[in-house]
């Protein structure tokens, strides 16, 4: 065999093992990379669960320094950011607001509840719900005891409702803020949204007649408020409370006509019977026909009708008595 050719060889032989290095030291290298990935994640992991403890034992001063420890080991594990957020959102003071140590405890938490908003996957079951209740705190913490910023405010909630349009409580903090910012039409378009995302809740309707009433549109209140009713159609309360509407308006309406009040405490009369029938010891429904009666016999030129009426009143203030009476000294329950 000639040098020449062991020379080759040997030269092959060289090339070969210092390509079997490179890709060693590739490997070894990838390896050391993934390893240190699969630390950091452990001691995230570790960190996570003291952060948790502190948290749990409401030693929010300690838990804010674990679980940024946490995110410094294992960035990508989104929930951390929540449980920041509010650690931050429980170590700010409301009565402390305008001191700049303070409001920056209030900024740091929203920064860390909008990144978990961010970060939180909606399809993941368990991420989805830590997403809402972000968005909550997150909403909250644009509200008139922290930051104040009810235009910030707005986006959250609506991407709240996006999360979960059956939910209807976030109409309601969206119908409020725009309420409160002189937004009416706004205001009502999204109460009406409530109603149409979840008709069948009768709180729907309430929330829509507390609107209305605000906007002292009595035929829209009544409107609302009968439709509560109609879905609780064996709750008495429903129909009370349309009696108290009819009359409080024909009692303390301003420039209400006098044919209006006959017909107000008439439609009154007519729900507070319903009431009744559905809960014959319903106290206060006895006492608003009670009142009911005397106002109509206020409205009466007859007087042997007046009389009767204020007669038939006095019946129903003694029966509501007599069950309060009743009641209270447990007799006949």
């Amino acid at each position: 065999m000639s040098i020449k050719g062991n020379t080759g060889r040997a030269m092959r032989s060289r090339r070969g093992s210092s390509k079997t290095a490179s890709m060693a030291l590739a490997a070894t290298l990838a390896l050391s990379s993934t390893g240190c990935a699969k630390i950091g994640e452990v001691m995230g992991m570790f960190k996570f669960k003291q952060a948790n403890q502190a948290y749990v034992s409401q030693d929010y001063e300690r838990a804010v320094g674990l679980y940024e420890e946490t995110i410094k080991n294992d960035p990508n594990n989104a929930i951390v950011y929540f449980y920041l957020g509010n650690s931050y959102d429980n170590l700010y003071k409301p009565s402390e607001k305008g001191k700049p140590d303070n409001d920056l405890i209030m900024t740091k938490a929203v920064d860390n509840y909008a990144t978990a908003v961010e970060k939180l996957d909606a399809n993941d079951p368990t991420q989805s719900k830590i997403k809402a209740l972000a968005l909550q705190y997150l909403m909250a913490a644009y509200g008139p005891d922290k930051l104040d910023d009810p235009v910030k405010a707005e986006p959250v909630i609506i991407r709240l409702i996006q999360l979960d349009p059956a939910e209807t409580a976030n109409y309601f903090q969206l119908g409020k803020l725009y309420e409160d910012a002189g937004e009416y039409e706004a205001a009502e378009k999204v109460y009406l949204a409530a109603k149409d995302a979840k008709a069948s809740d009768p709180n729907v309707y309430m929330q829509l007649a507390g609107y209305y009433s605000r906007q002292g549109r009595f035929d829209k209140t009544i409107e609302a408020y009968e439709g509560r009713a109609a879905q609780e159609p064996n709750n008495p309360e429903g129909f009370y409370t349309i009696a108290t509407q009819y009359w409080d308006q024909a009692y303390r309406g301003a420039g209400v006509k006098e044919g209006d009040k006959k017909v107000y405490v008439d439609k009154g009369i007519k729900a507070i019977d319903h009431a009744i029938e559905i809960r014959p010891d319903y106290v206060e429904a006895l006492v608003y026909k009670n009142l009911l009666l005397r106002l109509q016999a206020n409205l009466e030129t007859n007087p042997a009708k007046q009389q009767a009426l204020i007669k038939e009143a006095d019946s129903f203030r003694d029966k509501a008595e007599e069950i309060r009476k009743r009641k209270a000294t447990g007799v006949g329950d």
